[in-house]
């Protein structure tokens, strides 16, 4: 999920004459907050689950969230959903029926909506896994990282690589799009083993593969306490290994670390990137929605308890943070976004998403072209095979 960026103190007003016309598609996020351990390397609102999970609880606050919010994209259609976390798979079947029919209740969801749930292998039981689909899940999201007992052990993780393709088997049996989720350049990984894992998930045959390279967040166990690491030369020759292996399979790398089968992009983080509107819920959501004279950043109460608290007072409800764009966060924001699609962007888009011209872009455009980092065309925007590369060099030339 996008992180909301430091707050500008001062801003400029949108309004529609400013060059929306309309409000971009909309999306809905949900976050679940808890998973069995928590791993080393991640730095998501995540909390290990040490007692029994307070699922009605949480649900109850969930739908109270999602009323109380109902009233600001009120008409709008939702055409997606993410259940993220966090380990989604860690609440009943029955639980997340009950929030997908109040979603269907309170929401105008299309009839088509893509609504994905994230799950881990150690969290991966049959019966519970088809209960998903009937309550309305048409796309899982498995977090396998890897299938070497190995490095999922240095990883933190809960589950094994026979768990993995059990789980990945399962899934693609039961569900009609899955994501599997890998890392590369992981502890003492070589590119033989990157690559292994690959060919393991290309045999599998998922419609949508996730490929990212670990990175030490700051705040974590792995930056306290750095594993040995691929360097970056290594690091390098597996990504761009990963990304002619996925070509050769039929895989269009659409995104930084997304990658594809013909018409089975994620619709719900390609309105991420394309700067379309979201609502957040659950805790330490973040939200995106534009209204007739601004475009509003949205945080709910991180920690569980406090967001639980929070709704259930009824006082000032789930939002601990608000912010609204300034025309500088509306220049940077939409590029740290759309810069993430390897074929780019149309110009248009940056006006009907931000209601700015293309001028607002030019003096970052100007420095991006000169260094080699963007190729752009009367259409079209996109990152240049270096600005790919050096994604946030890329980026610092718009903030």
């Amino acid at each position: 999920m996008p992180a909301i960026p430091a707050q500008t103190p001062a801003h400029t007003p949108l309004h529609w004459q400013d060059g929306i016309q309309a409000p971009p598609p909309l999306a809905l996020y949900v976050h679940i907050p808890w998973c069995v351990r928590k791993c080393p390397y991640c730095d998501f609102n995540s909390h290990a689950a040490r007692d029994a999970l307070p699922e009605a609880r949480y649900l109850d606050a969930l739908i109270r969230d999602l009323e109380q919010s109902v009233p600001q994209v009120w008409g709008r259609e939702v055409h997606s959903i993410f259940i993220g976390g966090g380990t989604p798979s860690l609440f009943s079947a029955q639980g997340i029926d009950r929030l997908l029919t109040q979603c269907r209740t309170l929401l105008r969801l299309s009839p088509l909506a893509e609504i994905t749930l994230e799950a881990n292998p150690g969290t991966f039981e049959a019966a519970r896994f088809r209960d998903y689909r009937a309550a309305g899940i048409n796309r899982l999201s498995l977090g396998i990282q890897s299938f070497n007992d190995q490095h999922l052990t240095a990883l933190g993780r809960i589950h094994d690589a026979r768990e993995a393709r059990a789980t990945a088997e399962q899934a693609l049996a039961l569900f009609e799009t899955v994501n599997l989720d890998l890392m590369y350049a992981l502890p003492t990984q070589t590119l033989a083993e990157a690559l292994a894992d690959l060919d393991t998930a290309l045999a599998l045959g998922p419609a949508h593969l996730s490929a990212y390279h670990l990175t030490l967040e700051p705040n974590t166990p792995f930056a306290a306490a750095p594993p040995a690491l691929p360097d970056d030369d290594l690091a390098a020759d597996m990504q761009a290994a990963i990304e002619a292996r996925l070509d050769s399979a039929g895989y269009g790398h659409y995104e930084t670390s997304a990658f594809a089968r013909p018409g089975q992009h994620c619709r719900h983080n390609l309105n991420y990137w394309t700067f379309g509107d979201y609502l957040g819920i659950g805790a330490g959501a973040h939200g995106k929605l534009t209204f007739h004279d601004r475009i509003e950043r949205q945080a709910r109460h991180k920690h569980p308890r406090a967001y639980m608290e929070a709704l259930e007072a009824g006082q000032g409800g789930a939002v601990a943070e608000t912010r609204v764009l300034s025309r500088a966060d509306r220049v940077f924001e939409f590029m740290m976004n759309a810069l993430r699609l390897n074929d780019g962007f149309d110009p248009a888009l940056l006006t009907a998403r931000t209601g700015l011209a293309i001028t607002a872009l030019q003096p970052g455009l100007t420095q991006a072209q000169s260094r080699g980092l963007i190729e752009r065309e009367l259409h079209c925007i996109a990152p240049s095979e270096r600005g790919r590369r050096f994604l946030n060099e890329l980026l610092q030339c718009f903030l």
